[in-house]
């Protein structure tokens, strides 16, 4: 397999949104992660200014800016819709915005307020000062609906949360006791309590050009596209699919936006699956799924059990479900 490649630094706010976004889209990319003193020769041939990250498509595409590996890796996938397929023209102006404060005005003041020392002159308090300002108009924004731009999630939203985790570890004292942050502070929490985020920040010693391969998320495998893999739904959803020529049902009473991907089984987890949570559903059908008819990427991923289930980062297409019987069969 021919895999992107992605060089990373983990702690990164640049980095880390780029890896959000990748692992969100269902993509594994091939991982290596760099020291910043000692960038491997490699990185600097692809990408001279030697920052991370950088991505290197199959077709051997170079992007090195972070923002444009996040649309990279939604143009894949986007299954909570953060590009925001449907917003008005001022939406796609405000979240524009709003991320460019973040990597203008405010990572300026962030870096001169957290390292001061590196620049000659900087005053700590006055970027303190200005940088907060900045923080307090986001929470501000986000008293209102919850997020930064609408009431959902979005890019911006995807974007920004690297870089305020950052501020509040240079001031955990004054991020956490301003009362004017209280939204901003859960707005942050909500993704550091994420099951996505331990996948995020894994760790991995710097690579080498002899190392084996490794895969980001570390925690996931590709799903082989020689076999099927199997979805159990129930009958009402199904007959809607076939209306509508997509299935977007995750699993039993929720849906891929609200789950991010649909859950699927291969032939061996089907059975248990059925018994933990369709085994009083009524008439169950079981979906047979060629993968190389998904445009969508399909990897699996660990459940808190350890073991590891395709999941499908989209909408299923009708056409890419080869055989349909209910299950179980007798």
């Amino acid at each position: 397999m021919n895999w992107p490649v992605l060089y990373s630094f983990r702690r990164c706010p640049y980095a880390m949104r780029a890896r959000w976004a990748l692992l969100h889209a269902g993509l594994l990319v091939e991982w290596r992660e760099v020291s910043l003193q000692s960038k491997p020769a490699c990185l600097l041939d692809a990408s001279p200014k030697g920052t991370v990250p950088v991505l290197i498509t199959p077709q051997g595409r170079v992007i090195d800016e972070s923002l444009a590996v996040m649309r990279w890796a939604l143009q894949q996938a986007d299954p909570f819709d953060w590009l925001g397929a449907g917003l008005s023209t001022p939406e796609r102006e405000a979240i524009d915005g709003v991320i460019a404060t973040n990597d203008g005005p405010f990572k300026h003041h962030l870096d001169r307020f957290k390292y001061t020392d590196r620049y000659p002159g900087a005053s700590r308090e006055q970027h303190q000062h200005q940088g907060l300002a900045i923080l307090l108009d986001w929470s501000e924004r986000i008293a209102g609906a919850g997020w930064l731009v609408g009431d959902r999630c979005s890019l911006a939203d995807a974007a920004l949360w690297p870089f305020v985790r950052q501020w509040r570890i240079a001031d955990p004292k004054g991020f956490e006791q301003h009362p004017q942050l209280d939204p901003l502070r859960c707005w942050l929490q909500a993704f550091l309590d994420s099951p996505a985020f331990p996948r995020l920040m894994e760790r991995s010693d710097p690579w080498q050009p002899s190392d084996r391969l490794k895969l980001f998320p570390a925690d996931a495998a590709a799903v082989p596209v020689d076999q099927p893999v199997f979805h159990l739904a129930l009958a009402p959803d199904w007959q809607q699919a076939e209306r509508l020529g997509v299935y977007r049902v995750s699993t039993r009473g929720l849906m891929l936006e609200q789950v991010g991907f649909l859950h699927a089984s291969t032939a061996d987890q089907l059975a248990a699956t059925y018994r933990r949570f369709y085994a009083d559903a009524g008439d169950v059908l079981q979906l047979t799924i060629d993968p190389t008819r998904i445009p969508y990427p399909l990897r699996a991923d660990p459940v808190p059990s350890g073991e590891q289930f395709p999941h499908l980062y989209g909408p299923l297409p009708v056409a890419a479900v080869t055989a349909v019987s209910p299950y179980p069969s007798c």
